[in-house]
């Protein structure tokens, strides 16, 4: 695992954002979707209390059970600026993944990856520094665009900066809105966007993140009563 350094400032955010996303690996397929491990990662604020926690829930991909599950309690050490988002969570993220007792197969990630202004959005900084497999699946897509998918359960449509496709707007249940899939690290976009399919069985949302933000709002609301 490689160290998470803090940075003092915004420009030295974006030069080590810079820095680690020449080691992002675009080139594998990832994990055969539905087996294995899968593993939701997200995070939770008292802005009052510059208190963030992490949780992390581990999946059988095949069943959707949950393997192992742990929180980790941290302080907020950068402020919030958007695109450098992944600085006031990660180091939290790192230690809740370092406590599991399981190896996490897939991580996946309330948020972006490649789908990122500078092409390094959480998904992709935690999987650079765990070098683990790891997909972003947001709720909304940032700043870039894309064209309306079809209305049914799997039906997709690139997400375009430009003309640059950074990840893929899918739908995982028939007539909701759709999810923002993109790769983060050694993991193809066909292969992530099979995964939140299945992740996705009875929600918008993979399972993965509906309980890691369960499981962190919970611990949140512990940590600071």
């Amino acid at each position: 695992m490689t160290t998470f350094r803090t940075p003092a400032d915004a420009a030295e955010a974006r030069a080590i954002q810079d820095t680690l996303r020449a080691r992002v690996v675009l080139d594998e397929p990832g994990p055969p979707p539905g087996t294995g491990r899968a593993t939701g990662v997200d995070v939770a604020y008292d802005e009052e209390r510059d208190v963030v926690v992490a949780a992390a829930v581990v999946l059988d991909a095949a069943t959707l059970d949950v393997v192992a599950e742990t929180t980790a309690v941290g302080r907020v050490t950068f402020p919030y600026i958007p695109g450098l988002l992944a600085f006031r969570e990660i180091p939290t993220v790192l230690a809740a993944l370092e406590a599991l007792p399981v190896d996490p197969g897939l991580v996946v990630c309330d948020g972006y990856g490649r789908a990122h202004p500078r092409r390094f959005g959480l998904a992709s900084h935690l999987g650079v520094l765990t070098g683990l497999p790891v997909i972003g699946v947001a709720k909304n897509p940032f700043t870039f665009t894309y064209e309306q998918p079809g209305p049914r359960r799997g039906d997709s449509s690139p997400l375009l900066d430009g003309d640059e496709v950074v990840g893929r707007a899918l739908r995982t249940q028939d007539g909701t809105k759709p999810v923002y899939v993109s790769v983060g690290h050694r993991t193809g976009l066909d292969n992530a966007c099979a995964h939140t399919l299945l992740l996705a069985r009875d929600f918008r949302q993979p399972e993965t993140t509906r309980r890691a933000d369960a499981l962190c709002r919970q611990a949140l609301r512990e940590a600071t009563a």
